[in-house]
This record gives C-alpha cells, sequence and structure tokens, in this order.
C-alpha cells in the first residue's frame, strides 16, 4: 500500500470516527436534573449546585439554578455521584450517593433548609406529648445528613438520626466502631507486628457534612516484649479517591525481653486536583521516621498519577510513585478495616553494612482501562520498576549480622539484595457479576530476583541472586453467601518459575493478589449480634519455597512466607 493510499484511508477511518463518536458518547452517558426549593417549597434561583463523582478520572461540575430554581447537568459517565447544594441565608444540603445510568436522567429534589424553619415545629398542644420514637424537632447539619439535635420532652439531645435519602440511610448504618482480638504469624521484619495475640480498634467519626477522622490503634504483647501503634486518617469530602487525605501513624516495639526498640512515624498527605474536565492529577508523598535501638533512617516518598478521559468508554493514567498507591484499589477495603491497614504500612526495615535502611524503589506505569456495561472493566499496562534496596525473605540461622535482620521471635530474616531493574507488561479483567460475586483475572510478564544458574555455593546472597523475567495468571474471586452471611475471598497467583522477591509488587497491591493460593473468610456469629470470626490464610499451600546454600549458610528463602491470622472482630 503507497502513502497516499494509507493517507487515505487514515482520512476516511477519522472522519467516520469523528461523526460516530457523539451518538456513541450520547448513548452510554446520562445526566442529572433538579430543582432547589426552600422548606416552603419554594423554587431558589441563583444555588450554587456542585456535582462529584466518584471516580478518579471525573472532575466536579459546578452549575447555578435558573429563575425556576432548576439544574441540569451536560452528559456524564454512569457512576455514583454526590450533588452539594450551597444558597446565602440557607444551610448548605449534600445528596450523596447519587446513581447514573446510560441514557437516563436522574432527577433530584432539594430541599434547602434553615436554621429556624423548625421553631414552628415547637408548637405542641398542651395534651400532646411526644412519643419515645418521635422527634418534634430537628436540627440538621444540613437537609440530607443526619440530625445533630433534637428536641425531645422538653430537652434537646444529641442524636444519630436518620437520613433523608435510603442511600445515605444505608450508608449511615454502616459501622463506626470496631474492636478486634486477633493473633498470627507476620514474620520477615521489625516493621511488621509479631505472632502474638493482639487487640485492635478502630473508630470512624462523621465531621461537618462530608468528613471523615478515622482512628485506628493496635496493642500486643508477648515474650515481655510490647508492641503498640496508633493510626488517624483525616479524609475531608469523605472518600480519600476523591479528595484531599491526611494520614499519621506511629508505632513503637520491643523486638524481644533484651532486644533493641524499633520506632517509626509515617506521615502520608494526597490530593486532587481537577486541570479540565477530562484530566485529572492525583498527587502526594508521605515522610518516614524510623529508627532501630540508636540508629535512624528516613526517607521522602513523593508520587502523582495523571489520568485523561479520552471517550466515555476509555481512559488513560501515568502512574510514578515510590510505593504501591495507599488504598488505589478499587477493592478496597471499608473504612475501619482501612485504618487498621494503616498501622502495617511501613516499607521494610532492612540492613545494609550493619546500618537499617528502608526498601525503597520507583514504579512508572503507563496503563489504559476499558469500561464494559455490566460493571467489567478490562486494564492495559506496560510499567518499569526499579529498586536500590529490595527486599527479599528468607529462613534460616546466618552469621552475616550486617546484612541480614534476624527476626527476633522466628528464624525468619529480611535481606537487602540491591538493585533491581526490569520492565513489565500486565492485563487485568474484573467483572462484578452481582453485589455479593466478582472476580479478578491478572496476567503480568514482568522481572524478579531469582537464584542464578550457576550459583556459587561460597558467593553472598547478594551475588547469588540476579533479576529473570517470569509469567503469572492470577485469579480471585469474592463471594457472599446469602443465607450464612459468610464472606470468602480466595485468589491464586501462578509464576512459571522460581523467585524469591516479588513479581509485579504493584499490581500484587493494586489487584490484592498475593503469590499463590491465599484464603480469607470472613464468618458472622449467629448468636452474637455485630461480632465475625475472622480467617486469613497466606500461602496455604506453603508454595515458592527456595532452598540455598551460600557462605552465609543453608537458608530458604521464601518469596511469600505461609501465615495465618485469625481472630474474632465486634463492629458497632
Amino acid at each position: 500500500m503507497n502513502s497516499r493510499l494509507f493517507g487515505a484511508l487514515i482520512l476516511i477511518l477519522g472522519l467516520f470516527a469523528g461523526a460516530a463518536s457523539p451518538v456513541a458518547a450520547e448513548s452510554e452517558t446520562g445526566k442529572i436534573a433538579g430543582v432547589v426549593l426552600d422548606p416552603s417549597g419554594v423554587p431558589q434561583m441563583g444555588a450554587t449546585v456542585v456535582v462529584t463523582a466518584q471516580s478518579l478520572t471525573s472532575a466536579s461540575v459546578q452549575l447555578l439554578t435558573n429563575a425556576h430554581g432548576r439544574f441540569a447537568t451536560a452528559a456524564l459517565l454512569p457512576g455514583v455521584y454526590s450533588v452539594r447544594v450551597t444558597l446565602a441565608g440557607f444551610l448548605p444540603s449534600l445528596r450523596p450517593n447519587v446513581p447514573v445510568s446510560s441514557s437516563r436522567t436522574t432527577s433530584l429534589q432539594i430541599e434547602l433548609g434553615s436554621l429556624f424553619t423548625g421553631l414552628s415545629d415547637l408548637q405542641r398542644r398542651s395534651n400532646e406529648k411526644p412519643g419515645e420514637a418521635e422527634w418534634g424537632w430537628v436540627l440538621r447539619s444540613s437537609a440530607s445528613t443526619r440530625p445533630i439535635l433534637r428536641w425531645q420532652n422538653g430537652r434537646l439531645v444529641l442524636a444519630q438520626g436518620q437520613e433523608s435519602t435510603s442511600e445515605a440511610a444505608s450508608f449511615n448504618r454502616q459501622p463506626r466502631s470496631r474492636i478486634d482480638f486477633t493473633s498470627g504469624m507476620r514474620p520477615g521484619s521489625a516493621t511488621g507486628f509479631s505472632d502474638s495475640p493482639a487487640t485492635s480498634f478502630a473508630f470512624d467519626e462523621g465531621i461537618g457534612a462530608t468528613g471523615q477522622l478515622l482512628v485506628a490503634g493496635q496493642v500486643s504483647y508477648e515474650s515481655q516484649a510490647t508492641s503498640g501503634g496508633f493510626a488517624t486518617l483525616w479524609l475531608p469530602e469523605g472518600n480519600g479517591k476523591v479528595g484531599p487525605s491526611t494520614s499519621l501513624v506511629v508505632r513503637q516495639s520491643r523486638l524481644g525481653a533484651d532486644g533493641p526498640m524499633f520506632r517509626g512515624l509515617r506521615l502520608d498527605q494526597t490530593g486532587v486536583l481537577a486541570l479540565s474536565d477530562a484530566v485529572t492529577l492525583r498527587y502526594g508523598a508521605e515522610y518516614l521516621l524510623t529508627s532501630l535501638g540508636s540508629e535512624t533512617t528516613t526517607g521522602l516518598r513523593p508520587r502523582a498519577e495523571l489520568a485523561v478521559r479520552i471517550s466515555p468508554d476509555w481512559q488513560a493514567s501515568l502512574l510514578l510513585a515510590s510505593r504501591p498507591w495507599p488504598e488505589a484499589s478499587p477493592e478496597a477495603t471499608a473504612p475501619l478495616e482501612s485504618a487498621l491497614d494503616s498501622l502495617d504500612a511501613f516499607p521494610t526495615m532492612l540492613f545494609h553494612d550493619g546500618r537499617p535502611v528502608l526498601e525503597n524503589g520507583w514504579h512508572e506505569e503507563l496503563a489504559v482501562e476499558r469500561l464494559f456495561a455490566h460493571h467489567s472493566r478490562l486494564m492495559l499496562a506496560g510499567f518499569h520498576d526499579r529498586s536500590n534496596d529490595t527486599a527479599v525473605f528468607g529462613q534460616g540461622n546466618v552469621i552475616d549480622n550486617a546484612n541480614f535482620l534476624q527476626d527476633f521471635f522466628t528464624d525468619g530474616f529480611a535481606y537487602d539484595a540491591g538493585t533491581s531493574d526490569s520492565w513489565g507488561a500486565r492485563a487485568a479483567y474484573q467483572e462484578r457479576f452481582s453485589k455479593d460475586l466478582s472476580a479478578t483475572v491478572v496476567y503480568a510478564w514482568a522481572g524478579a530476583l531469582a537464584p542464578e544458574t550457576n550459583q556459587q555455593p561460597n558467593s553472598s546472597l547478594r551475588d547469588a541472586l540476579d533479576t529473570q523475567y517470569r509469567h503469572s495468571i492470577a485469579g480471585s474471586v469474592s463471594s457472599r453467601i446469602p443465607v450464612l452471611g459468610t464472606q470468602v475471598t480466595t485468589g491464586y497467583k501462578w509464576i512459571n518459575g522460581m523467585v524469591v522477591s516479588r513479581q509485579d509488587e504493584y499490581g500484587e497491591a493494586f489487584f490484592r493478589l498475593d503469590p499463590y493460593f491465599n484464603l480469607i473468610i470472613h464468618q458472622p456469629i449467629p448468636c452474637l449480634h455485630r461480632m465475625q470470626a475472622m480467617a486469613d490464610f497466606g500461602n496455604l499451600l506453603a508454595q515458592g519455597y527456595v532452598p540455598m546454600t551460600t557462605r552465609d549458610g543453608q537458608i530458604v528463602m521464601v518469596a511469600a512466607y505461609r501465615t495465618f491470622r485469625g481472630g474474632i472482630s465486634v463492629q458497632f
């Protein structure tokens, strides 16, 4: 095909795509329209309406109501949105969890409340008494958020009221406090909790119309060695994916009865900036300060993600991060659980020539995503990983204390394997069949550290490892059994060869797919209200253990430990 014919073909395809795309876009988008009223039902002109999507690639839309108090958005991608209305002289109103479907317009009627509108309800007949379940007068922070004060039996009391919409009511019924009693194995590093019974708590406090303050803590005790941690997460918009978030985590652990003290501090700040209707920048950084005995190490780790909406069904993103993005996964856990997870969010501590260092790295990724109907999507990505201090784990007693950080409670150790550098590619497909059943399948080709083919017995462990490329296929299924209420999440990642480090660590963190066979079970206890038993099995079949002989001794390298953690959780 000559160049002229090829150019003509490209021109024809471009004209056809340009003509067809508006029709396709219009048929696969929806709208939000509504009217803003005062408490007496009078339409309000000039009210500011802000529509925000719970999606990284959608910017906020700001509108003004017309002379009839009405507003309507342009075409919106299907999803869940929040609508906030403000007007001078009235209390602000927030309508969360507003669904938008393809080729449909979601209609809203929003009533702006006033601090004085409920005073008329205070007047009652002398022989009329409010019932126990009756709220005679309510002061609301907004017309669509929970009441904060109510008038009952002649006095004001603090109350947690009912939401004005079914979606908000469902949200308000979510547990706001949690206490866990657990025990289990998490060997490998001073930054991980030891194998000991532990008590954890988490609390979620709403602040203002949308803000959330999450507080979590954990204490444990083993062999005259105490361990404790405390975390706070502040979400001004109530969702860290579409708004800023700030988290602070502090940890302290005694490593053995006579061992050194580990102390850690992690401060993380994340923000979202809408550059245009189709371009969004998510940025953040974390500051780390850790010490082991008298040795201290620090780190500052920035990250950024630029997302571009190409069409209603296609979006692209460019990611630069020193570590996997916290809570980036669409399968992210509930707020209380994510607050508890933040206690264990420190990077691995290592020894390098007797000096403590933190595992570090740099991840660069270019990805595209295709959204399908029926809650499914396909993601394709190419990435590059580089690390100067790569953490690997193993079991065995070694004599090189300058480079091996021995676990004080087990025979496990963490080791600084030095520099690793690799390219990779990933394809993932996710589908949610129903609210109780979802599945994920991921294929990845990437490099990982593995033993050299011609390993010398007298070489050091660092010299005996090099980067080798591996294929992997992983899948997970999450399901809830309707009658019993059992929540089961199971997954398996197969790798076509031996590895001693993580292959595509970012993909594993994003999709929550650890190597080999893993099983998580949450079982509600029928006779005990709001209590459930938990069991978390990691690498249940003990696969991927690699025996090696080095000058430091006979050791077994472990890409993923066989672990168990279980206990009881109480939510209220």
